[in-house]
């Protein structure tokens, strides 16, 4: 049982962690996270129950993501009473779960729906109060499994970025340092040293998978001068196994990889594992300028094709306006090259010039959020088209 308990645990706190270190903004990430991290502090640990009605109430939020908006508000709402509920009878999560699965069963979505019943079935037997045996804990553990991958896969589609070879380089990685550190607890194994041994995976698993941003946590530390260039380096590291080499150029979504790079506009580690590094036009200017053909040379050209892009949706007429031939290129130009965040309460910018503090001003009291993000859409599909001519379609 131990064994068995362990396997599943280690499992589901690297996936957990996983996504995490994917992207933690992200809410279908985020969620999916807390319900595997949940689950395995369940397995390791003496909880109350309420701690069990945690991966579910995450994995109804983080599947109401592939649902219209309206699911996922009511699920923002919920999520807390729910759990205030669950204090005094744990199997009510399961209800708002059964409810996003049948919305999933008719719209034939197969593989998640069949893991997302048997995960409704396993939880309700354990919240129900059902002791449970060493084959239930596995098999909750393998709906959770698939659920999270299924999560990582879609996340990855979404950015237009190769998967298989990151996750198994992370889950390779990471089962070799809980088989190392919590194997030698496991060869002297008692009822004493198990939460030991619990414990001595769950650290050797967060030190892979959390390596880069501890890493950079030292380096503001111990050396500032140079830390945002190590950071650069390690992203761009990190980034070349998600990026797909096997899809043809004229294969790729243009407009779904030209809003994935304009979201990592500020970052070229990130920029890496982006497809459309590998355009033509990438070539020819590192050929022009005698550059040697490495993943940050591409990085940092891409994104020098992005702010040429962008500065061609500019009206000629001054260096601000409101009107609507503006909106394409204030909402690309201000948010994604300036960093200009209206909308984030944590983001304070003292180095903005006059232009700027007028565009921040204007977004704030004109422009309402939903309204930016569509025009940011309409502004990205117009980079694409640029980007996309001369590429070969096959």
């Amino acid at each position: 049982m131990t064994g068995v308990s362990v396997v599943a645990f280690g499992l589901a706190w690297w996936l957990g962690l996983y996504l995490v270190a994917r992207n933690p903004r992200r809410p279908l990430l985020r969620r999916a996270a807390v319900g595997l991290l949940a689950y395995a502090v369940a397995l390791a640990l003496p909880v109350p129950p309420v701690v069990s009605a945690v991966p579910a109430v995450a994995w109804t939020g983080a599947i109401t993501c592939w649902l219209p908006e309206r699911y996922d508000r009511w699920w923002r709402w919920s999520a807390l009473p729910l759990l205030a509920v669950a204090w005094f009878a744990p199997p009510a999560v399961l209800a708002p779960l059964g409810l996003v699965l049948l919305r999933h069963v008719r719209e034939k979505r197969v593989l998640l729906s069949a893991a997302t019943l048997m995960f409704l079935l396993g939880s309700g037997l354990v919240l129900a109060g059902y002791a449970p045996s060493v084959w239930l804990t596995a098999a909750i553990g393998v709906d959770l499994l698939v659920l999270g991958l299924l999560v990582a896969v879609r996340d990855a589609l979404d950015e237009g970025e190769a998967i298989r070879a990151d996750v198994l380089r992370s889950l390779l990685a990471s089962a070799g340092m809980a088989a190392v550190f919590g194997g030698q607890v496991a060869l002297f194994l008692d009822d004493r040293l198990t939460p030991l041994l619990y414990g001595t995976v769950a650290a050797a698993i967060a030190l892979q998978v959390l390596a880069n941003p501890l890493a950079a946590l030292v380096d503001r530390v111990a050396v500032p001068d140079v830390a945002q260039d190590r950071a650069e380096l390690r992203a761009a590291a990190e980034a070349l196994p998600k990026l797909d080499r096997r899809t043809a150029l004229g294969d790729i979504d243009f407009v779904k990889s030209t809003r994935a790079a304009l979201s990592a506009y500020g970052d070229l580690g990130k920029l890496v594992a982006n497809p459309l590094t590998r355009l033509p036009e990438i070539d020819s200017r590192l050929a022009a300028r005698g550059a040697p053909d490495q993943p940050l040379e591409r990085a940092a050209e891409l994104k020098a094709l992005l702010a040429e892009g962008i500065q061609r949706l500019k009206p000629r007429d001054g260096e601000f306006g409101t009107s609507d031939e503006w909106r394409h290129y204030n909402a690309l130009y201000f948010y994604y090259v300036v960093g200009v965040r209206p909308y984030s309460r944590r983001t304070k910018r003292e180095d903005l010039d006059a232009t700027a503090r007028k565009a921040l001003a204007w977004f704030v009291n004109q422009v309402p959020e939903r309204t930016l993000h569509n025009w940011q859409n309409a502004g990205a599909k117009l980079v694409a088209a640029d980007l996309a001519r001369g590429v070969p379609v096959d």
